[in-house]
């Protein structure tokens, strides 16, 4: 039975996400597996690790536990290294927001693509690159999931700068189903969705009815665009309209690698307080049902008796027990040219057979043309933040900012990436 070391254990949605789905998997919970829990914040690791506590006696799982500050510890014998890690996430995303708005650059939610994803994805490959460094060193043959923000990028950054076997994870897909299931008017089970493309920018290749072998694809797009306005995301909906393309079914997410987003969602940040009411008398503060049950007052709660819908763990499963099953969505180097028209050393996010050698992606053939050239840019700033951490140069950081579709203005730029940093120099690596 496998090791899994999680680092980022006491992320509040992460974290917990991940432990419960260690700790309720029936093909785990029998055995002698190890859950180490990593995390620099102390405090936050001792939650996670009662939370732990408190689920496996409620489960009856046998599964041991651990916790340590030290990765370099937690890391001696693990089979798998789980990774979702960032420092004052909150804070720092509002500035890669607000500060490339200040500069005139009118983006969406500023995470993983726009100018504000360039100085998310330099924090990250700060945290990161040394974490899979310690896996190529510490325990070599083990496989890393990451979940870790910029996917796209941070996977290309991992795969050219470490020897670290990594695969990058998100539930994004999830959304594409749900949409092809109100369209259909069918639930999920009765039919396998195919996409392909990168992280939070793919496209459905086919929707195959599991009974009779049928493409239900083209169905799906009919109805999407027959439905009244309002029933459908609308940049979602103009994408397959104009470039007849079934993408992610959430405008921010693929706004975010688009220059029109602006057009349908404005300039207002969904996290903002421009976005909050302001209360006339503050509500009394409440303890969440989660925190409730690590405190002991409260059962746990119905959710964390289930599985999250992330696909780590059942990975996990699938490469333990030799399964050899299709997983929709996962993100590795496109070596294989799985997708076709996309270059090889990219990071893109495929279907995939996963047994007990591994997780082999699936070759999906090319995607439309059109959608593939929204893509490209996008890789290639992929490349670009990988060679600006690699040399600590600021060069390539700014080709990285002007490639982006809403930056209009090489001195507005230059400002831009002067300013950030200053700003979060604590927290980005040195540029020079």
């Amino acid at each position: 039975m496998p090791k899994i070391c999680l680092i980022g254990a006491g992320s509040a949605s992460f974290g917990a996400s991940m432990i419960r789905d260690v700790l309720v998997c029936d093909d785990l919970k029998g055995g002698d597996a190890v859950l180490s829990l990593v995390d620099t914040n102390a405090d936050a690791l001792e939650r996670a690790m009662t939370l732990a506590g408190k689920l496996k006696d409620h489960t009856g799982s046998q599964i041991s536990l651990e916790q340590s500050t030290d990765r370099r510890t937690a890391l001696v014998g693990a089979d798998y290294v789980i990774v979702s890690v960032a420092r004052k996430r909150m804070a720092l995303w509002e500035l890669d927001f607000r500060v490339p708005l200040a500069y005139g650059f009118r983006h969406i939610l500023g995470e993983n693509g726009g100018p504000g994803s360039v100085f998310h994805a330099l924090r990250s490959l700060k945290l990161v690159i040394p974490i899979c460094r310690d896996v190529q060193e510490i325990c070599p043959d083990a496989l890393v999931l990451s979940f870790t923000n910029p996917e796209m990028k941070v996977l290309h950054a991992i795969s050219h700068l470490t020897k670290a076997r990594a695969a990058g994870l998100c539930h994004g897909f999830w959304g594409a189903v749900g949409a092809i299931e109100r369209a259909l008017g069918r639930p999920q089970e009765e039919f396998q969705v195919t996409s392909a493309g990168i992280n939070h920018l793919y496209a459905v290749i086919k929707v195959t009815d599991r009974k009779t072998g049928g493409d239900l694809l083209a169905e799906a797009k009919e109805k999407v665009l027959a439905a009244p306005a309002g029933e459908y995301p609308p940049l979602f909906r103009k994408m397959l309209e104009v470039f007849d393309v079934f993408t992610f079914p959430s405008d921010d997410h693929i706004g975010e690698y688009l220059s029109y987003d602006i057009e349908y969602h404005g300039v207002k940040w969904v996290y903002g307080q421009e976005c909050r009411q302001v209360p006339l008398e503050a509500p009394p503060a409440q303890a969440s049902p989660l925190t409730q049950f690590i405190d002991g007052t409260a059962p746990p709660p119905e959710h964390l008796l289930k599985h999250s819908g992330e696909l780590a763990i059942p990975i996990i499963c699938d490469i333990e027990g030799d399964r050899n099953v299709f997983r929709e969505a996962v993100n590795v180097l496109n070596t294989g040219l799985y997708i076709q028209n996309l270059p090889a050393g990219s990071a893109v996010e495929v279907p995939a057979m996963v047994d007990g050698s591994g997780i082999h992606p699936v070759a999906v053939g090319p995607l439309p043309e059109s959608f593939a050239a929204i893509i490209r840019p996008q890789l290639t700033i992929a490349e670009l933040l990988t060679e600006a951490y690699r040399t600590g140069s600021r060069k390539p950081a700014l080709q990285a900012l002007l490639l982006e579709p809403v930056v209009d203005s090489i001195a507005a730029a230059e400002k831009l990436l002067d300013d950030m940093l200053k700003l979060q120099g604590d927290f980005l690596p040195e540029l020079e």
